[in-house]
């Protein structure tokens, strides 16, 4: 526990110096008490209550004291608090191989079904954004609590080239940003920069949930793309999606449309007839995933189809739900300050009835 003013924490003497004036005044008065013969008769004939009864209020009084003392030290405690208002970057990849249909009726289309539910599924106040990815990253759908536009955003996805999972960390990192001030973008320096470096363990609210069913192919190498989301205190939680059974690739004609990234994938008509003749899926770089989520204090998960994957999802908003946070607990130690009040007051009324 620490304290914003730990100087206060002296007046904890108060107690026993209560306590020591209050026996140097019994021993006072007991010293000049004057003795008679007869009172012996009268104390006899008083009923005495036990010493325990008669000290209880003291003791109750004392703990008010402790109490007020400790509330006034400012104490912060780091408690685990319901986050609210956070950013969830959805990073997708999208690269042909997504069109693979191991997993019916293809990767892409179980992705995108199980990612909207999740948009759906997220508590008010959350703010959703939409990083989609193949050979390049772009932000399609900043960190907004627009359901509709995210939705609208993933069911626009289409299939491209390549696989660029560092650059989607990256892109990632900058959504956040934009929303959080306390996250630099990326490649910006923390010490001194846009932003304060973290201490380490420390994490922001806001995570990244990047889903992929392949490897780096082009791009920023993505553990260097993970170090600087954990300098950043954001947390990389990475899936891999699919199985290791080799199927066509078949897209459907909306995922072969225009796609997010303006033609940026190559030509539609190509990759539809490359989709017909590939039965080659890209294995899932489980070792490169697994590291980045250890890196930034994430969790890799597998999912090899749907239901899998609906599970997954399902997970991620209670492991993200508390955060721990330092918090003033100044109001709980002055409560119990005036409860012990009440109480040494009442029982000190009772046993004086």
């Amino acid at each position: 526990m620490l304290f914003a003013w730990p100087a206060l924490l002296a007046t904890l003497l108060a107690g026993p110096l209560v306590v020591l004036a209050l026996w140097y005044f019994l021993r006072r008065r007991r010293r000049f008490a004057v003795s008679y013969a007869s009172l012996s008769l009268l104390r006899e004939a008083v009923p005495t209550p036990s010493p325990w009864r008669r000290r209880l209020p003291l003791a109750l009084f004392l703990l008010a004291l402790a109490s007020v003392a400790m509330a006034t030290a400012r104490p912060h405690a780091v408690v685990a608090v319901p986050v609210n208002r956070m950013s969830i970057i959805l990073a997708i990849d999208v690269s042909r191989s997504m069109c693979a249909t191991d997993v019916d009726p293809n990767r892409l289309t179980v992705a995108q079904e199980v990612a909207r539910q999740f948009v759906k599924d997220q508590a008010t106040g959350a703010r959703v954004g939409i990083v989609a990815f193949a050979g390049t990253a772009q932000l399609v759908v900043p960190a907004s609590t627009d359901t509709d536009a995210a939705i609208e955003a993933i069911d626009s996805f289409t299939a491209g080239r390549g696989t660029a999972i560092g650059t989607a960390i990256l892109r990632s990192i900058d959504a956040v940003a934009e929303s959080n001030p306390n996250v630099a973008r990326s490649g910006l320096p923390l010490e001194g920069g846009a932003a304060p470096a973290r201490e380490p363990g420390t994490h922001e609210p806001d995570i990244v949930v990047l889903l992929t069913d392949g490897a780096t192919t082009q791009g920023v190498n993505p553990l260097q793309a993970a170090e600087q989301a954990a300098d950043r205190g954001l947390r990389v939680y990475t899936i891999g999606f699919g199985t290791e059974n080799a199927a066509p690739l078949v897209c459907s004609p909306e995922q072969l449309g225009s796609d997010v990234f303006r033609g940026g994938f190559g030509s539609p008509g190509a990759f539809g007839a490359d989709a017909a003749r590939s039965r080659r899926i890209l294995a899932i770089d489980e070792p490169t995933l697994q590291s980045i989520a250890d890196m930034t204090g994430g969790t890799y998960f597998r999912a090899q189809d749907a239901a899998e994957l609906v599970e997954v999802f399902r997970t991620l908003p209670g492991a993200i739900a508390l955060q721990e946070q330092e918090t003033e607990v100044s109001f709980a130690f002055a409560a119990l300050a005036a409860l012990f009040t009440v109480a040494a007051v009442v029982t000190s009324l009772a046993l004086r009835r």
